[in-house]
C-alpha cells in the first residue's frame, strides 16, 4: 500500500481506485446515527452504484461450482463445446414393412425387414429389439408397478378401465424372427424388449438383414388410455385407428449408454435409430390413411376427383379438402366390399406411425418452409368440425414458420395433424390430437385454444426429438421441455392474448414452492409432477435464460447452433448444456445446477433498506441536524406523562448547575475552527465531495429459496422519477444467501420493488417490496340457505314417536 495525503490511502493493486475516509450519517428506518465507513468509489466510472465484495456467512453450498465434475468427460464422439466429435457415430435402421388392419378383431399382423449397418467401433454379438405393446400385456411391470389411485370419488369410466385393464389380451406375439436366408435366429423376449442373438459377430461397418413377424390386439383408447389405440364411435358403428409404437423397432446402441434397453413402463417415452422405411398398409377398401412420409400409389387408393384434389393443394395457399365431409359421411353408412394397400415411404426418420378410418375428412395445402415446399394435412372425422376446418391446418403451417426460424428449416415433405383417441401424441411427420367441439358443433375458449396448442406442441415435436433425436427413455425434458418453450414462443405470436399455460415465470411459481418434486436431470420414470417437471420448468427456466439472462439476440443465435449442430443426430444433456455456453460465451453453470439438478426456488426478499449522507463536519449544518433529528424522535409514553411530576431541580434551584442550560448541540468557535482547518487541508476533489448531498441506500437482499437468480429493481424516488437496475446473478457468487447492494443518487428513495416484470418466478412477491405493501383479496358475503331436511322431515315422522310410526310410502 502507498500511502497518500489528508487521510487518503491509495490501492497500488487495483488501478483508478480510491479508498477515501468520509464521515456518513445512517438512517435505518426511524434510527438515524454516524457512522465511519469506507466507500469505494471508481474513478471515471459512469455508473451511479457501487459494490463491496459480501461478507460470506457459511453458505449451505457454491452456487457457482462449475459442472466438469457432474458432465460426462468430453472424447473424439462429443466435445467439450458440446458439438459432435470428429468422430461422431450412430447406428442406422431400415425398414420394410408389410402390415394388415383387421377391422372386425381390432388386431394388426405385420412382417418387417430390418437391415442394420453398426457404424460404431464395436463388434456385436447380438441385437435388441422396443416390444412397446407389451406394457398392455397381463402382469407387464406397467401393470404391476402401478400404484393405488384415491378410490373416495371415482367415476364410472375410471372403474371400467381399470377392469379392462385386467382382462385385456395385450402385447406383441412374435411369430418368427429369421435371418436374410429364411433361417430362425435365436430371440428372448425381456418384457417390453428382445434380444435376437446373431449367426456372425456385426464387426464395425458391417450390415445385417433380418426378418421378424409379428401380430397384436389393438386397445380401445378410450378405456385403455395409451398413446395409440382405437376409438368406437356408437352413433354409426365405425371406428379410427391411431396406430403407433406398433412395430418391433431396433433399440439404440450409442456411445453414451451402449444398448438403451431401459423396460418401458409407459412414462419415458422412446429412443430410437434413423433409417428409411417402405411401409405397406393393408386396410379395408374405404378407408383413408394419414401416414409418416410420402403416399407412392394415389392412383391405387384414391378416386380421380381425390387425385386432382390432392395435385390442386399442392400449389393451395388454403386448405383444399381431398375428402370432403359428405364423402366421409357416405362411407360412414356403407361397408367395405374387399381391401386397398397404401404404400408410403418415409427418408431418414425415426419412427413411423399411422391413422386410418372411413370416417376421415382430410384436408391439405401447400406451405413454403425456408425453400422446401411442404404439404400441411390434417385428417379428422365430422366430430371434429368446425373446430378442425377451421385450426388445425393453420396451426400446423404456424408452427413450421415458427420453429424454423428459431432452429433450421422444415426437411420433410409432409407435416400431418390427426383427430384421434389421444390427448397428444408426435411421430414423424405425423400426430395425433385429441380435442373437439361439443356434439352440436359448440366449443369453449377452452377447447379451441387446447387443439391449436396441441397441435402446435405435437407438430412442434419433429423438431425434438423427431429430428433433434434425444433419448426419451432416459430424459424426458430433452424434448418436451424445448418443445414446450418453442410452443410457448409460438403461441405468442398467434395472438397477443393467448392464454398459454407454460412459459411465464409466474406460472410456474405454485410448482416451485411446492415440495413433492424432484429435481429435473431425474429419469423419466421416476418424475413426480411429469408435467410440471418436464414440461412446464424446463420450458419456463429457457424463457427466463432468454429474457433475463442472456437476452434474446445471444440466446437465440445459441439455442439455433444447438439444434443445427444436432439436427439428425443424437445430444445428451451436457452437449445442450456446453452449446448453449460455447455458443453465447456465458458461464451458466450456476444455472443449469440451479434450474435442472435441484428443487430449489427463486424466493429473495428485502430485508431492509438502510440510508446513509455524507457528515459534511461542518457544525453550522450539522449540529442543527442533528438536533431536529433527536427531537423528531417519538416521546415514549412514560416521558409524556412524567412532564407534569414535580420536579427537585424546580424546587431547589440550587441543585442546578453548568449542565442543566448546557446545550450539546451549540456551535463554538473552536468547533468552526477545526472545521476550517478540515476544509484547508482538503483538495478540490475532496471538498466537492464533501458537498456532493449524496445519498446512499444499502439495499439488504436474503436468499430464502436458495436458487440464485439476477437481481433486477426498481427505484421509485419521491419526486416522481424510477429507474430500473439489472444485476447479474454473479452478485451472489461470494455469498448465495446474503447480499448487500449499494446505490447512490442525489434524490431521495421512495420504494424499492424486486423483480417488477415477475419474470423470475419468485414465489413470494410479499417480500420483494420496501416498505412493504398490504396484500390484497376479497372474500364474499353470503347467507346460510335453508339446511338439508333432516332423516325424521325426510321420512315425515311424529316428534316422540318411534322409528316404526313413519309414514309408510
Amino acid at each position: 500500500m502507498v500511502s497518500g495525503g489528508l487521510g487518503l490511502t491509495l490501492n497500488p493493486v487495483v488501478p483508478h481506485t480510491v479508498i477515501a475516509s468520509f464521515f456518513f450519517r445512517e438512517s435505518d428506518l426511524s434510527t438515524i446515527r454516524v457512522l465511519s465507513v469506507v466507500l469505494l468509489c471508481i474513478a471515471g466510472a459512469g455508473s451511479v452504484f457501487a459494490q463491496a465484495p459480501a461478507t460470506v456467512r457459511s453458505p449451505r453450498e457454491d452456487k457457482f461450482r462449475q459442472l466438469e465434475e457432474i458432465l460426462p468427460t468430453p472424447n473424439t464422439y462429443r466435445t467439450g463445446s458440446g458439438a459432435p466429435g470428429h468422430q461422431y457415430w450412430q447406428q442406422r435402421a431400415d425398414y420394410v414393412i408389410d402390415v394388415s388392419l383387421d377391422d372386425d378383431k381390432q388386431r394388426i399382423n405385420a412382417t418387417e425387414t430390418i437391415t442394420y449397418k453398426n457404424n460404431s467401433p464395436d463388434t456385436l454379438t447380438y441385437l435388441w429389439l422396443q416390444l412397446d405393446q407389451n406394457m398392455l400385456a397381463k402382469g407387464s411391470d406397467a401393470q404391476l408397478t402401478s400404484t393405488a389411485s384415491t378410490l373416495e370419488r371415482v367415476p364410472f369410466d375410471q372403474v371400467d378401465s381399470m377392469l379392462a385393464r385386467t382382462t385385456f389380451e395385450g402385447g406383441h406375439v412374435i411369430g418368427s424372427v429369421k435371418d436374410a436366408k429364411g433361417q430362425p435366429l435365436n430371440s428372448t423376449v425381456v418384457k417390453t424388449m428382445m434380444r435376437v442373438d446373431l449367426r456372425e459377430p456385426l464387426v464395425a461397418g458391417g450390415v445385417v438383414t433380418f426378418s421378424v413377424a409379428w401380430s397384436y390386439n389393438i386397445n380401445d383408447a378410450r378405456k385403455i388410455r395409451s398413446r395409440s389405440g382405437y376409438e368406437r364411435f356408437e352413433k354409426d358403428g365405425n371406428c379410427l385407428y391411431a396406430i403407433a409404437q406398433w412395430f418391433p423397432r431396433m433399440a439404440p446402441y450409442t456411445d453414451s449408454t451402449g444398448w438403451q434397453h431401459k423396460q418401458f413402463l409407459g412414462s419415458g417415452e422412446f429412443s430410437l435409430e434413423f433409417g428409411d422405411y417402405l411401409v405397406r398398409l393393408t386396410v379395408p377398401n374405404d378407408h383413408i390413411v394419414a401416414a409418416t412420409g410420402v403416399l407412392q400409389n394415389p392412383e391405387a387408393v384414391l378416386t380421380p376427383t381425390q387425385r386432382q384434389r390432392l395435385k390442386q393443394a399442392e400449389t393451395a395457399e388454403k386448405p383444399v379438402l381431398v375428402v370432403t365431409p359428405d364423402e366421409a359421411k357416405a362411407a360412414e353408412a356403407a361397408k367395405p366390399t374387399g381391401t386397398k394397400t397404401w404404400v408410403f415411404k418415409a427418408e431418414n426418420v425415426r419412427d413411423f406411425a399411422f391413422a386410418s378410418s372411413r370416417k376421415f375428412i382430410w384436408d391439405a395445402r401447400r406451405h413454403d418452409v425456408g425453400g422446401n415446399r411442404v404439404l400441411a394435412m390434417s385428417f379428422y372425422p365430422k366430430e371434429g368440425n368446425p373446430l378442425w376446418g377451421q385450426y388445425s391446418t393453420a396451426a400446423i403451417t404456424h408452427t413450421l414458420d415458427v420453429y424454423s426460424r428459431y432452429t433450421f428449416t422444415y426437411p420433410y415433405p409432409v407435416a400431418i395433424s390427426v383427430n384421434a383417441p389421444v390427448g397428444g401424441m408426435e411421430y414423424p411427420m405425423i400426430c395425433f390430437n385429441g380435442p373437439r367441439p361439443e356434439e352440436d358443433g359448440t366449443y369453449s375458449a377452452r377447447t379451441k385454444y387446447g387443439l391449436i396448442s396441441v397441435v402446435i406442441h405435437e407438430v412442434g415435436h419433429n423438431y425434438f426429438p423427431m429430428i433433434v433425436n434425444t433419448d426419451e427413455r432416459q430424459w424426458t425434458w430433452m424434448d418436451e421441455g424445448l418443445n414446450t418453450f418453442l410452443q410457448y414462443l409460438s403461441e405468442r405470436e398467434w395472438d397477443t392474448a393467448y392464454p398459454s399455460g407454460r412459459g411465464e415465470p409466474r406460472d410456474i411459481v405454485e410448482y416451485m414452492a411446492s415440495t413433492d418434486q424432484v429435481p429435473i436431470m431425474t429419469n423419466s420414470e421416476s418424475l413426480l409432477q411429469f408435467g410440471n417437471n418436464a414440461y412446464a420448468k424446463p420450458a419456463t427456466a429457457l424463457n427466463i435464460l432468454r429474457e433475463t439472462v442472456l437476452g434474446r439476440d445471444l440466446f437465440d443465435k445459441a439455442f439455433k447452433e444447438y439444434a443445427r449442430r444436432w439436427k439428425f443426430k443424437r445430444p445428451m444433456p451436457a452437449d445442450f448444456f456446453r452449446t448453449m455456453e460455447d455458443a453465447s460465451g456465458v458461464d451458466l453453470d450456476w444455472f443449469w445446477r440451479g434450474w435442472f439438478y435441484t428443487t430449489d426456488s427463486v424466493d429473495v426478499s428485502i430485508e431492509r433498506v438502510r440510508h446513509f449522507t455524507i457528515d459534511t463536519r461542518n457544525p453550522d449544518v450539522e449540529n442543527p441536524a442533528r438536533k431536529a433529528e433527536e427531537d423528531a424522535e417519538p416521546e415514549s409514553l412514560s416521558a409524556q406523562r412524567n412532564k407534569a411530576l414535580p420536579k427537585a431541580v424546580d424546587r431547589d434551584p440550587s441543585l442546578k448547575d453548568f449542565y442543566n442550560s448546557y446545550d450539546r448541540y451549540a456551535v463554538t468557535p473552536r468547533d468552526r475552527e477545526a472545521y476550517q482547518k478540515f476544509v484547508a487541508g482538503l483538495t478540490p476533489r475532496e471538498k466537492e465531495l464533501l458537498q456532493s448531498g449524496l445519498n446512499f441506500y444499502v439495499i439488504d437482499l436474503h436468499n430464502i429459496g436458495g436458487l440464485v437468480m439476477p437481481v433486477i429493481l426498481k427505484i421509485d424516488y419521491t419526486d416522481g422519477t424510477s429507474e430500473e437496475v439489472r444485476i447479474p446473478a454473479e452478485i451472489w457468487r461470494y455469498n448465495p444467501l446474503d447480499v448487500s447492494k449499494l446505490i447512490m443518487t442525489s434524490k431521495e428513495l421512495k420504494s424499492v420493488t424486486l423483480d417488477p416484470h415477475l419474470e423470475t418466478a419468485d414465489v413470494d412477491l410479499e417480500n420483494n417490496a420496501f416498505p412493504r405493501r398490504p396484500v390484497k383479496s376479497r372474500f364474499q358475503l353470503f347467507k346460510f340457505e335453508n339446511r338439508q331436511p333432516n332423516p325424521m322431515q325426510l321420512l315425515e315422522a311424529k316428534p316422540g314417536a318411534g322409528a316404526d310410526a313413519v309414514k309408510k310410502p
